[in-house]
């Protein structure tokens, strides 16, 4: 057998570890596998999870994937909607509520299109056509201010060549005084865009005109929202979360502390990225995150990986041994 030659004081705090570990419980909340890279048909990365432990705590429980429709929702204080598309680039994303009309599915609107103030999001640059209002549309105001955009009028009657238009207790090409093209939108002191003290029965949203403004059946319809998360996370993780995904690996946090940990696809738990722990017969094992105190420990049966922190991190340094450093030694010593 060959021994090793260790700093009492390494040694100590080894023994310390090994005593917490044998009456400690994993601080993870859920099995790792929970947290995925993908949700239906869209690519899901920081900042967004796809439930809880998953991507940046403040996005979480705004964004979560419902299993049962492999689905990834926006959910607020108003309702749940299908997130249809993301753009990491530009931070936006859009969403299609289930009251909002289109061209070929008009619609009464019961309930309101809500955001939290609190929460990350805010409205994109999308244009709301508010429908079957109360004539004229020119007398609409918030705050004291008028809503309607007159010069955009003509994208009310292209809306109202859509036959669907019936469904809303209109006629056939109804006189453009019901509608209002509102943008940019505000919302209420709520967060929601609130049609009945708009004195409008249904809307619309247009992501996109593309080279048909005319032609609403080609419209691309949607909610498009803006998202910040630069003041929210309580730890800069952008960074860790890169080269977390780059290696294959899922973005996530470890509750209450809500710690940055790499999620790889063999159920290990990192707090670096997947290739640290992708190399020789250390690649299938499962590796249990703890919190103990001073010390963050990656433990498994042949060895011991020790991150250490505060007081600890001053005395191994003391020692000649880098902070945060990984720390490889036969489990029965």
């Amino acid at each position: 057998m060959q021994f090793f030659l260790i700093h009492p004081l390494l040694f100590l705090h080894l023994i310390i570890i090994v005593f917490l570990l044998s009456h400690s419980q994993p601080i993870l909340a859920q099995n790792p596998a929970a947290c995925n890279s993908t949700c239906g048909s869209l690519t899901v990365k920081y900042p967004f999870g796809t439930g809880y432990g998953c991507g940046s705590p403040a996005f979480f429980p705004y964004v979560t994937c419902d299993q049962a429709s492999d689905q990834l929702l926006l959910t607020t204080h108003t309702g749940s909607y299908p997130i249809t598309s993301i753009s990491y680039s530009t931070s936006t994303l859009t969403i299609t509520p289930p009251s909002m009309s289109t061209c070929t599915s008009m619609k009464p609107s019961f309930s309101n299109l809500g955001l939290d103030w609190a929460g990350p999001f805010q409205l994109g640059p999308s244009i709301f056509l508010l429908l079957s209002c109360y004539p004229p549309t020119s007398s609409l105001t918030f705050k004291g201010s008028p809503v309607c955009d007159p010069s955009s009028s003509h994208l009310c009657a292209s809306i109202y060549t859509c036959p669907s238009v019936v469904n809303l207790g209109l006629p056939l090409f109804p006189p453009a005084n019901t509608c209002c093209v509102y943008a940019p939108a505000n919302l209420n002191p709520k967060g929601e865009l609130d049609l009945r003290a708009l004195k409008c029965g249904a809307y619309v949203s247009v992501v996109a005109f593309g080279n048909y403004p005319t032609d609403p059946a080609r419209w691309e319809y949607g909610v498009e929202l803006k998202y910040d998360h630069g003041n929210m996370d309580i730890y800069d993780t952008a960074t860790a979360c890169d080269a977390c995904e780059r290696s294959e690996g899922v973005c996530g946090y470890t509750p209450p502390s809500n710690q940055f940990i790499c999620v790889c696809k063999n159920g290990v738990n990192t707090s670096t990225d997947c290739r640290s722990y992708y190399f020789g017969s250390w690649s299938s094992a499962s590796i249990i995150t703890q919190s103990l105190g001073q010390f963050t420990v990656d433990y498994w049966p042949a060895s011991a990986s020790v991150l250490v922190s505060g007081k600890a991190q001053e005395e191994l340094y003391n020692v000649g041994i880098k902070t945060k450093a990984t720390i490889a030694v036969p489990w029965h010593l």
